[in-house]
């Protein structure tokens, strides 16, 4: 490597993905414990929030693709947590609502999701919190309007 050249572990990207991998183990042993995958917490965590939502919505909310999006519902509505029905604006499509088992798996999924970030965040000052959030939701926006992961 040239001593002007920056190592990998110097780069944002390398960091956010090192970190994204460890808050994600940690993730995934948790939402197992409620009998849960990654995608399906990720997905009743979406609808428990913003229900009802499309299949592509759902996609959109929970940063799954969409095929991952429509399995991890669909094993939602097999469990009984999340209810399918007609959309009333696209004949072809569905809607995903929480059912009250679902809504009750939902509020300790985002108790789990509240600690977790609680762990993850809780050696910043709640200044340092902000500004953090500051610096991401600035650096989605940007990324967003170059169509960077779009």
């Amino acid at each position: 490597m040239h001593p002007d050249s920056p190592s990998l572990q110097d780069f944002l990207t390398y960091r956010l993905h090192k970190l994204n991998k460890i808050t994600d183990r940690q993730s995934t042993e948790a939402y197992a414990a409620m009998g849960l995958g990654v995608g399906e917490a990720r997905c009743l965590a979406a609808i428990g929030e913003f229900a009802p939502l499309s299949v592509n919505d759902l996609a959109a909310r929970a940063n799954l693709n969409k095929a991952q999006a429509s399995r991890a519902a669909q094993m939602l509505v097999d469990r009984e947590l999340v209810l399918k029905s007609a959309s009333e604006t696209d004949a072809r499509g569905v809607v995903l609502t929480p059912t009250r088992t679902g809504r009750a798996l939902w509020k300790r999924v985002m108790r789990l999701i509240a600690q977790r970030n609680a762990d993850i965040f809780g050696c910043m000052s709640p200044n340092e919190q902000r500004q953090l959030e500051t610096f991401f939701d600035r650096l989605i926006a940007h990324s967003r309007k170059d169509g960077v992961g779009e």
